[in-house]
């Protein structure tokens, strides 16, 4: 479900839950595959473009050129949903 109009995301607060948690996220294997694409000319900085990886960094992917493409942005954040909005 969509938020508010007026609300504001607090991420440094996000960032240290995530941590207290345990779900440290390492980006720099993420913006290695982006550098990687961005030096073949398959992507550019504010094209609108990411990179993804097939089978996911977290599901033990890798930044292999088999397992890289370029999607949209909306393409690459959503996620299939359950009939109550919850992820799949």
């Amino acid at each position: 479900m969509p938020s508010s109009p007026s609300y504001v995301r607090d991420h440094k607060r996000e960032r240290e839950t995530q941590i207290q948690r345990g779900e440290h996220i390492d980006n720099r294997k993420r913006k290695a595959a982006r550098r990687k694409l961005e030096a073949k000319g398959m992507v550019k900085k504010g094209d609108g473009r990411e990179v993804d990886h097939a089978k996911p960094l977290s599901k033990g992917g890798s930044n292999a050129d088999g397992n890289l493409r370029v999607t949209t942005v909306a393409k690459n954040r959503a996620f299939p949903r359950n009939p109550d909005g919850s992820m799949k």
